[in-house]
């Protein structure tokens, strides 16, 4: 195979394991927030102490658990990951290195002096220091992940849409960094990144505890969280509707190529249809079996009925493959579309005028099938994004091409098959590891057999020595 294309692949494997990670540890850490600032509130209204057992504290220490452990993977594959700027893309840095440096270094520090630092109190810290101090360690550690995930998104914006530079012999020199971190594209992936992560921390605690709920718990811990997290969902579905609207527009003004392959619009025109479903081909430059509904493509990008939208005609040579694109897309809004319909019908069964407020079994199955929705629609709108930008690495600035170091094939193809196999294992047991997480804490683990209860003959093999 290609170098470069196998060189795309192994990142794009590196990034999507990734990317997994600080989905939910971005609002996870202010879930967990949410759940201390509970537990604080009843442990005064009931005049208990702060270290009483509540239900907010419960699922408090479940979850800083299942934080810890997504923020370990996120660590060790985020290192991993930079490890390919100097491997497989040494042309990056050296063309863009004195932004993107300085942008991943703020990330880095925030990442660990905040995160990794207060992390310990959060977990081990309850019943050994003042209330005060476990909470603000809450407090950090939530805004540490933002933080985190803020220069991220700045840096990948400004590959997007790039500004407050200029290039002196091919390297670009930061001009202006006020522009280079709020760059025309950041606002817009910022807050569409945030709510994603959102909804897919709110559908990982409703799947969770729909899954505990279908164990048998039944603690107060569970229906409170069940509630809690689907609420959260039928809020944020529509704010990110709207968010995303934003910020198709922002993408057509400055990447229309991207749009119009999500839309599969291959010729430039006036009142352009939108394409529900069909079958992209490149070699016909068209749309077979197209599903479409006259005009609205026009009416959405455009806010007119005939508003022109440039096809990718007018971008011959310089615009993303159409397939991948078109169809992550379509994935990523067909997700939202049933979380939208699921924490609705979710928010109206579990409202507290309900009578018993108790879910049905069909629900808690659909909440258990969504656990990891969250997952499947950040990974399709991060293809959309990221493949949409192609053949660029930085807009107008450097190509994927220029940037690919001479890596031979083979070399890539073997670390590929390993990162890939390892990846797969540690995406397993990450899933088996919250299950677990899930029963252990409600006591619904099957306990292992003590020594004295084995037969004498086994008793040996079962002693610490």
């Amino acid at each position: 195979m290609d170098p470069l294309l196998l060189a795309r692949i192994q990142f794009a494997a590196n990034i999507s394991f990734h990317i997994l990670f600080p989905t939910i540890s971005i609002a996870l850490g202010w879930a967990l927030l949410v759940f201390k600032l509970r537990h604080n509130r009843w442990a005064l209204r009931h005049g208990l102490p702060f270290t009483a057992d509540t239900p907010w504290l419960r699922a408090y220490h479940l979850w800083v658990k299942v934080f810890a452990l997504t923020f370990a993977l996120g660590v060790v594959s985020g290192i991993t990951m930079s490890f390919q700027f100097g491997t497989n893309w040494p042309g990056f840095m050296q063309a863009v290195g004195n932004i993107a440096g300085p942008l991943l270094a703020y990330e880095v520090l925030t990442a660990f002096f905040l995160e990794a630092t207060f992390l310990g109190i959060m977990l081990y810290g309850h019943s050994r220091v003042g209330n005060r101090l476990h909470t603000l360690a809450t407090v950090l550690v939530a805004g540490g992940t933002t933080l985190s995930a803020f220069w991220i998104i700045v840096l990948n914006s400004w590959m997007h849409t790039p500004a407050g530079f200029e290039l002196r012999d091919g390297v670009a020199h930061a001009t202006d960094w006020w522009a280079i971190v709020f760059n025309p594209s950041m606002p817009y992936r910022l807050a569409h990144m945030m709510i994603a992560s959102g909804l897919a921390v709110a559908f990982l605690v409703a799947g969770i505890s729909a899954y505990r709920w279908r164990r048998g718990d039944r603690g107060d811990d569970v229906r409170l969280t069940m509630r809690s997290s689907v609420t959260l969902a039928a809020l944020l579905i529509p704010l990110q509707i709207v968010v995303g609207d934003l910020h198709g527009l922002n993408t057509l003004q400055h990447e229309p190529a991207k749009i119009a392959a999500m839309e599969g619009i291959w010729q430039t025109q006036k009142g352009a249809p939108m394409t529900l479903f069909g079958l992209p081909d490149a070699a016909a430059r068209e749309t077979r079996y197209a599903i479409e509904v006259p005009k609205l493509a026009s009416l959405v990008l455009t806010h007119k009925l005939d508003g022109e939208v440039k096809g990718l005609d007018a971008f011959v040579g310089q615009h993303p493959p159409v397939a991948p694109v078109f169809f992550s897309f379509r994935l990523m809004v067909g997700v939202g579309l049933l979380m939208l319909a699921v924490s609705w019908i979710g928010c109206w069964q579990l409202r507290p005028s309900h009578p018993g407020s108790e879910p049905s079994p069909l629900l808690t199955a659909a909440l258990l099938a969504m656990t990891f929705s969250g997952w499947v629609a950040v990974l399709a709108g991060w293809y959309t994004t990221e493949i949409g930008r192609q053949p660029w690495l930085v807009y107008g600035v450097l190509t994927t091409a220029q940037a690919a170091g001479p890596v031979p094939a083979p070399t890539i193809a073997l670390t590929l098959a390993v990162y890939v196999t390892m990846y797969i294992a540690l995406a397993v047991a990450y899933v088996a590891t919250v299950f677990r997480l899930a029963r252990k804490v409600a006591g619904l683990e099957a306990p292992r057999p003590a020594a004295a209860a084995l037969p004498a003959s086994a008793r040996l093999h079962a002693s610490p020595a």
